[in-house]
């Protein structure tokens, strides 16, 4: 039987991290050939050309699709979207795949993903069904399940929505969050191998903040992060470790921020463009708390018993443990809540939360998915219409 060819597409640090297991788990099965293409801020400078931790990891990538431009507005965001097409038709045209895999809501997924429509190839999406207001990363997820033709949720009301978005329930598994499968899979380091590898104090509680631009809406996010920052600074008992925010629409203003705030008050708050998934990890086990509006502090950290605190909207509509105090972009609300979230009592509670989002076998069960489904290009989708 001739190996199914499988196409990955990452685009990010934090999107590779999720992907890692399902890639172990594609190169270790003699039914797969795996295709690895690498696109976004992987290959930035800027965001720390962490396609070479790919690499690095033993893993090959296949093609490198450059579409990211200097600018991080709309404007520069619309034209990296049409580089990043014209870049995988291209690819996929090359590769030949059998399915393409993608996973979440960013722009540079969804050029994938329009490319691989076009070309009649399957598209196998991970995570679909979710909703997050805040962002135009929730159109985008809805555009991309309804270009693909298999699905991967990661619970059953997010297997409901895809469903109710005119999917055959027959394409569509709940398989739980792969993020999670970091959590149970890898050997995590402890404070002391965490506070070396990042060159860092870790002796005095830190706070893990990761604050991305709010990009629905009319918002400006610089003043949510301002808000973040004056907050932060009512709790000079815990040092401060940033990841920079992503590549979406203003987030280098975002980032010079940040940089500011370390440069002021250096042995309190460090930052770093990207820690990988095993540092992130780790720092995650080791925090007080997750502070911001990463997608970790709704998914990881109830799952590894953190309280988070999750500022504005962007995740506004996502299940949420009760380990997560949802609080305005104001230095008052986020104080507030950071206050609650480092009390003894929520901090208890925090620890038997339960995680909505699986058991931390996504990885195993997708790649069983993927071997046993009845491929085939150019197959036209029918609409699953609900019973009234």
């Amino acid at each position: 039987m001739t190996p199914r060819r499988i196409c990955v597409v990452t685009g990010s640090r934090a999107e590779y991290g999720l992907l890692y297991w399902l890639l172990r788990e594609i190169i270790a099965d003699s039914r797969f050939v795996l295709q690895m293409v690498a696109t976004g801020s992987h290959l930035s400078p800027e965001f720390g050309l962490t396609y070479q931790a790919i690499e690095a990891d033993g893993l090959r990538i296949d093609r490198k699709i450059e579409m990211l431009l200097s600018s991080d507005t709309p404007i520069g965001i619309t034209k990296a979207v049409g580089l990043g097409v014209l870049g995988f038709a291209d690819a996929f045209a090359d590769l030949d795949p059998d399915i393409v895999v993608v996973l979440g809501d960013r722009f540079e997924i969804l050029a994938a993903a329009q490319a691989a429509f076009f070309a009649g190839i399957a598209i196998a999406h991970i995570s679909g069904g979710e909703v997050t207001e805040g962002a135009v990363d929730d159109v985008i997820r809805h555009c991309m399940t309804k270009m693909s033709r298999y699905h991967f949720v990661a619970a059953e009301a997010y297997r409901r929505r895809v469903i109710q978005l005119g999917e055959d329930p027959g394409t569509v598994f709940n398989v739980g969050d792969p993020g999670l499968d970091n959590i149970a899979r890898l050997n995590l380091m402890d404070r002391c191998e965490l506070a070396a590898s990042l060159d860092v104090d870790l002796t005095t509680p830190f706070l893990l903040t990761t604050y991305h631009p709010v990009t629905a809406g009319a918002r400006d996010g610089r003043t949510g992060m301002q808000a973040l920052l004056d907050a932060l600074d009512e709790f000079p008992a815990y040092n401060i470790l940033f990841t920079k925010p992503n590549a979406d629409a203003g987030g280098r203003a975002l980032a010079t921020m940040i940089d500011e705030y370390v440069a002021a008050q250096p042995q309190r708050v460090k930052a770093f463009t990207s820690l990988g998934q095993k540092r992130y990890l780790s720092a995650l086990r080791h925090c007080a708390a997750v502070v911001g509006n990463s997608s970790s502090g709704i998914v990881e950290a109830p799952a590894m018993g953190k309280p988070t605190v999750n500022i504005g909207t962007r995740q506004h509509g996502r299940l949420k443990a009760s380990s997560i105090i949802d609080c305005a972009e104001t230095s008052i609300s986020i104080a507030a809540g950071l206050t609650r979230a480092l009390s003894e009592a929520f901090g208890a509670q925090a620890a038997q939360a339960e995680s909505l989002y699986g058991n931390c076998s996504a990885s195993s069960q997708i790649r069983e998915l993927l071997a046993t489904l009845n491929v085939q290009r150019n197959v036209a989708k029918h609409f699953h219409d609900l019973a009234s």
